[in-house]
C-alpha cells in the first residue's frame, strides 16, 4: 500500500512567528500524515473479515476525512510561507479576480482577515469556483466540515488555537492573523491560481 509522505517545507525566519511555533505546528501535520496512513492501513486489515468488522470500518472511514484534510490543509498552509514574505503583484490574475469581486485587492485581504477574527476555531479559506469564476473566502469549521465541494483552495489560514499559541494568548488572535499575512508569499497563491484556471 502506498503510503502519504510527511513534506518538509523550506520556511525561513518569519514576522511575529517564532521558529518554536512553527516547530510545534509541524509535529502537528506530522501527526495528521501518520494516522492518515494508520487509518488505511487499519481499514485494510479489518477488511479481511468485514461482517465481524464493519462498524470498526464505517468509524475509521468517518475519522479519514479529518486526519486526511488535517494532513492537506496543512500542506497549503506552510507552503505559504515558503519563498518568504511577498505582496501578491495587483497586476496578476488572482488579484484582479480578487479586486472583481471585493472592490480592491486590499478590501479582499482585508475581509480575508476579518473571517479569521470570527469567533471559534477552524479555518479561512479562499477557494475559487472553476465554474462560474468567482472567488470565495469562506470559514470552515472543522478540516472536514465547511469545505465548498469541488473547489480548488487557493489560499489558506489556520485558525485552531494551536497555530498560535506559542506566541499569542487566545484575545491576541488578531494580532497572529495580521502576522500571518505579512509572511505570505503570493507568488505561492498566484501558481495556485493559474494551475486551476489552466486545467479549466
Amino acid at each position: 500500500m502506498q503510503k502519504y509522505e510527511e513534506r518538509k517545507f523550506n520556511i525561513p525566519k518569519l514576522e511575529g512567528l517564532s521558529e518554536k511555533q512553527i516547530e510545534e505546528h509541524l509535529k502537528l501535520y506530522s501527526g495528521y500524515v501518520k494516522h492518515t496512513n494508520l487509518i488505511r492501513e487499519k481499514i485494510a486489515e479489518l477488511s479481511q473479515d468485514k461482517e465481524v468488522n464493519s462498524y470498526l470500518i464505517s468509524e475509521l472511514r468517518r475519522r479519514f476525512n479529518f486526519e486526511f484534510n488535517g494532513m492537506r490543509m496543512h500542506e497549503y498552509y506552510f507552503e505559504q510561507f515558503e519563498g518568504g514574505a511577498k505582496d501578491l503583484d495587483r497586476e496578476s490574475n488572482l488579484a484582479k479576480v480578487l479586486a472583481e469581486k471585493y472592490g480592491s485587492l486590499e478590501k479582499s485581504i482585508e475581509h480575508f482577515a476579518e473571517v479569521g477574527k470570527s469567533r471559534g476555531i477552524g479555518w479561512v479559506v479562499l477557494a475559487y469556483d472553476t465554474e462560474v469564476k468567482i472567488p470565495h473566502i469562506v470559514w470552515v469549521g472543522d478540516h472536514e466540515l465547511g469545505q465548498l465541494g469541488g473547489l480548488p483552495i487557493i489560499a489558506v489560514m489556520d485558525m485552531w488555537e494551536h497555530a498560535f499559541m506559542v506566541d499569542y494568548v487566545p484575545s491576541e488572535k488578531a494580532k497572529y492573523v495580521e502576522a500571518f499575512l505579512k509572511n505570505i508569499n503570493g507568488d505561492v497563491l498566484e501558481k495556485r491560481y493559474n494551475l486551476v484556471v489552466s486545467s479549466e
